[in-house]
């Protein structure tokens, strides 16, 4: 077995799941993009409209700990390319739909989908890759997580402008059908089944039940606080509903045979503070590429293809430096990069809280490009950190919570930054309407979104500033976990393999 060979592998392997990632982030950019012209077509507002991209984070938060703990279990390349083929489909319906609830209701499906591919991803690069290569490997599959951020924007900017919202969702398929194709071919099911203690055990359904509906109760009580009052009953009922479905599930967690998540994870200081790190980040700045398609257009007056070429700076940012902080994170460790990626990002939050109502072009490109930067060089070391304290038979179900961490703040950031927004502009007297910010009375209500804008961006830079302290602080280098020593890869021919006659 020559290491050519081996190498050419692993390699194809990471292409194969930067295909996932690419294509999931493809979609989440070019439909931020089209939200804006979304809403337009179906005459509706920012709080109802944002519910395209909420319904999908909701669908794929409720459903990622199953996926991984159903990887982990019964194959990590069955679930993964089950979810290329979902995905596709309901995309498809999605580009076909003919309000904006059937849209919703197709976006949520599309995420079942989702959930499938993005709990195996980072789990199927921690099995194939050696751990003295994961910061690399980690870093430079934040080059798809760049590029994707690069493409979606642009590429569904240019669709929306020539082709009409629906051409977002119809480029899926045959993305989704080259992912499958990939999937297919080099994905090995012998290598990426590694079972706890030799054995699959059982499915919890009810973990599965009590955390997806905590989930889907937490998140529909936030992103509808802000309609409802947040001292509403129905409100201060799902809320609490959420926390006590949490306290079961915990308690179920502690009792199962086969926990869905088990809780041992977070007796290592590395997986609990880094996580709480993430999760803080990802709340902090998870509402940017929302907020800002509505900034540059409804405001400043760009088109879509124009905003999604400015927003270019930020991911192009993330995918240069991904690669750099992740190799260099091998040698170094990756704390500097931890802290160094976190003050970056904070120093982009706050410049983005200075923008007004006709702030030049270059001062918004200099704070997405220290966002870019900081992303890249926080989330891949964050994510390596993470799973390094992790062994084999969990990077399933470790995979899909840090993907979970990630959905979960990102949506909650989202829904706290529409209430602020949709507050402020009240509070300023005027309606949270696209077309009042765009309108003949687009002075005072652009002032008002902005000033909203802002608040929401102060806020998150001092979120930013408690990231840089959990990760300069509370963080640890830890001795490595049993099992996730440098793995040998099969040639091609191997991975083709399956055994015992079995299809692979």
């Amino acid at each position: 077995m020559s290491v050519k060979q081996r190498a050419d592998y692993k390699w194809l392997v990471f292409f194969t799941v930067g295909m996932g990632t690419f294509m999931a982030v493809v979609d989440h950019g070019s439909v931020n993009v089209a939200l804006p012209t979304i809403a337009s077509h179906f005459n509706t507002d920012i709080a109802t409209v944002q519910w395209v991209s909420l319904g999908y984070a909701l669908g794929i938060s409720a459903l990622l700990l199953p996926a991984g703990r159903l990887a982990d279990q019964f194959g990590r390349k069955e679930v993964y390319a089950a979810g290329f083929v979902l995905f596709g489909l309901s995309s498809v319906l999605a580009g076909s739909s003919p309000n904006l609830w059937f849209l919703i209701a197709f976006k949520i499906s599309s995420a079942v989908g989702a959930a499938m591919i993005m709990a195996n991803g980072l789990a199927i690069l921690t099995a194939v890759f050696p751990a003295n290569e994961r910061g690399k490997v980690l870093g430079t599959h934040m080059a798809f997580v760049g590029s994707g951020s690069i493409f979606g924007p642009v590429f569904g900017g240019l669709l929306v402008s020539t082709l009409g919202w629906r051409s977002v969702f119809f480029i899926n398929l045959p993305l989704a059908l080259f992912g499958l194709g990939l999937a297919l071919l080099f994905l090995n099911r012998r290598q990426l089944s590694q079972l706890e203690n030799g054995r699959r055990g059982s499915f919890d359904w009810m973990g599965a039940f009590l955390s997806s509906g905590a989930l889907i109760i937490f998140l529909m009580g936030m992103t509808n606080g802000h309609r409802i009052g947040w001292d509403s009953p129905i409100i201060v009922v799902a809320l609490t509903a959420a926390v006590v479905l949490l306290g079961l599930f915990l308690w179920r967690e502690t009792r199962a045979a086969s926990p869905m998540l088990d809780l041992g994870l977070f007796k290592s200081q590395t997986f609990s503070f880094g996580a709480l790190a993430g999760f803080t980040a990802f709340l902090a700045s998870g509402s940017i590429f929302f907020l800002m398609p509505f900034y540059l257009q409804k405001v400043l007056g760009y088109s879509p293809g124009e905003s999604g070429l400015i927003m270019v700076s930020s991911a192009a940012c993330m995918a240069l430096m991904g690669p750099v902080a992740g190799r260099l994170s091998d040698r170094f460790g990756w704390r500097p990069f931890n802290v160094g990626g976190a003050v970056l990002t904070t120093a982009g939050v706050f410049l983005i809280a200075t923008l007004s109502e006709d702030s030049s072009v270059g001062l918004i490109i200099a704070a997405l490009i220290l966002h870019g930067l900081g992303g890249g060089m926080f989330y891949a070391t964050n994510y390596s950190a993470v799973l390094g304290a992790v062994s084999p038979s969990k990077y399933g179900i470790a995979s899909a919570f840090l993907n979970l961490n990630r959905n979960t703040a990102s949506t909650t950031g989202l829904a706290i930054a529409t209430t602020i927004v949709v507050g402020t502009m009240a509070s300023m007297g005027f309606e949270p309407s696209l077309d009042a910010v765009a309108g003949s009375a687009g002075a005072g209500a652009a002032n008002a979104f902005v000033t909203g804008m802002r608040n929401v961006y102060l806020m998150a830079g001092g979120l930013m500033i408690l990231v840089i302290a959990i990760s300069a602080f509370t963080m640890k280098q830890e001795k490595m976990p049993p099992g996730a020593e440098a793995v040998a890869e099969p040639t091609i021919e191997e991975a083709r393999e399956a055994p015992q006659g079995t299809p692979d």
